[in-house]
């Protein structure tokens, strides 16, 4: 779901300081119409894909909300093993890895933008999400979305201090945006839903785009449900020159390199439906037309993207001269209308999932008739992250959902006021502000520094809270990692605004949810709270192991594969290597060798694949949050930030072996990136570096550091 930690939030519009959300709505409240009429797709598209593995004429990316791959419950079967049509397509036509990672924090704002870019947050700005706090100047804290236009301003009612966009890369400017490689290349892109490449709110991304003077904006100002609908979540970035956004507004990115001038998109339903559904009003793949809850025609919110409607707008925009198509589907874990949870099993739940396989039939079988195809198509689905479910064993225990649904007598995640815990068990009460999450982020008023004495007693009192778990009945502490900027830097946590970076950060057991609450545990300061019960955002295997499928030219079939060890970052340069595109930067994430066919892959790279493949693999674990290299510092930080010895010396010590990893790892891995960047979107014969005492020494460099 799109929230913070465990609650619902929070994609949602802004007007002044009111924040209307809009929750999504099931399939059958919507008006019954004619499906929409389908058609060929446009013969006057001129997108350039040089696509190495074979002819490629359409992309068609997808990204799930927690949706797994593996089972939560080893009697129910998982989410994916729920969708037959979906899962069948990928293990048939495919290879769907099943040892693929998330960065930290897994959370989907995170998730969604380091897959879209191929780096991690620290160089596109959200990596504590789905919001975030910043200092003021006063040493107070603010709260921001992470989700807003990609070149929107800070998403806060409250910003007049912090200057830097939503998005910001290391240089602490815009980075650059994922549709440029396909419409540089004459592709219209289309965004369905997907994460800050369409408007995500009416508060800042209205005005960003539209202008604070437009018609749009007085719209908002008159009816924001209305213009909620008919502009946030839906889009298409055309190429140059294009005619299906001959109409539209310029697409302004004036921070991309190499200049980006002369293009124009289409911001909302109100402007796509017209280009992708010309015959009449949009409508989901069961016929009903796309409407919110109070039946506005338009975008129904973003926990009303279901497959039946999310896959509706990509069919539609394919058909529609828009080959390259990215969307967003919702999870099936929560009612979203009565704001509940399910637990694996549980007859809402596997309702959720048949809906969820019957579109996927139906959208294969409209692809199949429109010639778009495995043989044509770069199919690429994933979903952000994985959860902890947090509730009691199932009833009955032998319970598989499908044939004998499972309930639950206890369920939803257990809440922790830190602030009355902390003045009760530690005698604590400096003042602070939190990101309430499963890995929450604290921020002590005045942002002292790290190695104040207030710091250091604080960071030591939350490492020794405990408590009861009402679930399990045991007695726990509630801490599992903490991560200082000293590790969060290591971890790609620390953004160029630095009034983005934290006090530090707590990765808790994932059963928690910690907020600030009243300063004493009079009302009871551990409870659980039925309405949220899928926990992430921790440091776990369960969350931070997830799946990626890839279908089409290129790609080999290799089913179902536990083997590959990759992360987010991965997913787009692979994407622009089987495409023969480029962007114009240098990623985080390398190509997944193992997944392409021998045409697929660069020329170098198959005449020393051995190499390559050793050397990437080895990247992996040093630079990704969650490798082994990023695991071993955050149990050494948390050793730092735990201790209380004479003179700090242990937390001074391992703080400064800390910062010396960090910088031995950022000199080997950022030359393994630029050899492995070079010879998959160079064309650099660089085979003789990797085979000569350099590329050995890399290695060797590599393998000292996941010694330490």
């Amino acid at each position: 779901m799109k929230g913070s930690g465990g609650k619902l939030f929070v994609r949602m519009a802004l007007v002044g300081t009111v924040m209307f959300t809009l929750l999504g709505i099931g399939i059958t409240s919507f008006t019954q119409a004619s499906p929409t009429a389908y058609a060929a797709k446009s013969t006057t598209n001129t997108c350039d894909l040089n696509a190495p593995g074979g002819t490629v004429k359409h992309v068609i990316y997808v990204a799930f909300d927690n949706v797994h791959l593996t089972r939560d419950n080893p009697n129910v079967p998982s989410d994916l093993e729920q969708m037959p049509n979906l899962l069948n397509f990928l293990k048939n036509n495919g290879t769907v890895l099943a040892n693929n990672h998330t960065p930290l924090i897994a959370h989907t704002a995170d998730d969604l933008l380091t897959t879209l870019t191929g780096v991690y947050g620290d160089r596109h700005g959200q990596p504590i999400s789905n919001s975030y706090r910043y200092f003021k100047p006063d040493g107070t804290t603010a709260s921001a979305g992470s989700f807003a236009y990609w070149t929107a301003p800070i998403n806060s009612a409250t910003n007049t201090a912090d200057s830097y966009g939503t998005m910001v890369n290391a240089q602490g400017v815009t980075p650059p945006a994922p549709w440029v490689s396909y419409t540089r290349a004459g592709c219209n892109f289309g965004s369905v839903a997907t994460a800050n490449t369409i408007l995500e709110n009416i508060g800042v991304d209205v005005p960003t785009v539209f202008g604070a003077g437009s018609p749009e904006a007085a719209e908002v100002a008159a009816n924001p449900a209305k213009a909620t609908a008919d502009f946030v979540g839906i889009g298409i970035h055309c190429a140059q020159g294009n005619a299906v956004c001959a109409s539209g507004q310029a697409d302004k990115l004036p921070n991309e390199p190499g200049g980006y001038t002369g293009y124009q998109g289409l911001f909302g339903h109100k402007y796509v439906a017209p280009a992708i559904s010309p015959s009449g009003p949009l409508t989901d793949l069961n016929g009903n037309v796309i409407q919110d809850a109070a039946g506005n025609v338009g975008f129904p919110g973003f926990d009303g993207m279901t497959p039946a409607v999310s896959l509706s707008y990509v069919a539609a925009m394919q058909e529609h001269n828009v080959p390259v198509t990215y969307a967003y589907l919702s999870d099936a874990h929560d009612n979203h209308s009565t704001v509940t949870a399910y637990g694996p099993g549980s007859a809402g739940y596997v309702a959720a999932l048949k809906s969820y396989d019957a579109a996927f039939g139906k959208f294969f079988t409209r692809l199949a008739n429109d010639g778009i195809n495995k043989n044509n198509t770069l199919f690429v689905f994933t979903a952000d992250e994985g959860d902890h479910f947090v509730g009691s064993a199932p009833a009955p225990a032998n319970c598989d959902g499908v044939t004998t649904p499972c309930s639950y007598n206890q369920i939803g995640e257990i809440n922790v006021n830190t602030t009355g815990l902390l003045a009760t068990q530690q005698n604590i009460t400096t003042p602070f502000t939190v990101h309430a999450d499963s890995a929450p982020n604290f921020y002590l008023t005045g942002n002292p520094a790290r190695d104040a004495t207030v710091t250091r007693t604080f960071e030591r009192g939350v490492a020794a809270l405990t408590t009861t778990n009402p679930i399990t009945g045991n007695s726990e502490k509630i801490t599992n990692y903490l991560a200082d900027p000293v590790e969060m830097n290591l971890l790609h946590m620390v953004t160029a605004d630095p009034a983005r970076t934290p006090t530090f950060t707590m990765f808790a057991k994932p059963d928690y949810y910690l907020y600030a609450g009243a300063p004493n545990c009079t009302a009871a300061c551990v409870a659980v709270e039925a309405a949220f019960a899928w926990n992430h955002g921790d440091v776990s295997p369960d969350i931070n192991t997830t799946w990626l499928g890839v279908v089409g030219p290129g790609v080999q079939h290799l089913g179902v594969n536990k083997s590959i060890w990759a992360d987010h970052t991965d997913t787009r340069p692979t994407i622009m290597s089987l495409l023969g595109l480029k962007d114009d930067y240098q990623h985080d994430g390398r190509v997944l060798f193992e997944l392409l066919t021998d045409k697929a892959l660069p020329k170098t790279i198959r005449e020393h694949l051995s190499y390559y493949e050793n050397i990437a693999r080895i990247y992996k674990q040093i630079n990704a949050p969650v490798g082994v290299f990023g695991l071993t510092s955050l149990a050494i930080s948390t050793q730092a930030l735990e201790s209380n010895t004479t003179g700090d010396s242990t937390y001074t010590k391992l703080e400064a072996l800390l910062q010396g990893m960090t910088t031995q790892r950022n000199e080997v891995a950022g030359k393994m990136i630029s050899l492995l960047e070079n010879a998959e979107f160079g064309g650099h014969a660089s085979a003789d570096l990797l085979v000569s005492v350099q590329g050995q020494s890399l290695i060797g460099h590599a393998q000292t550091l996941l010694r330490k």
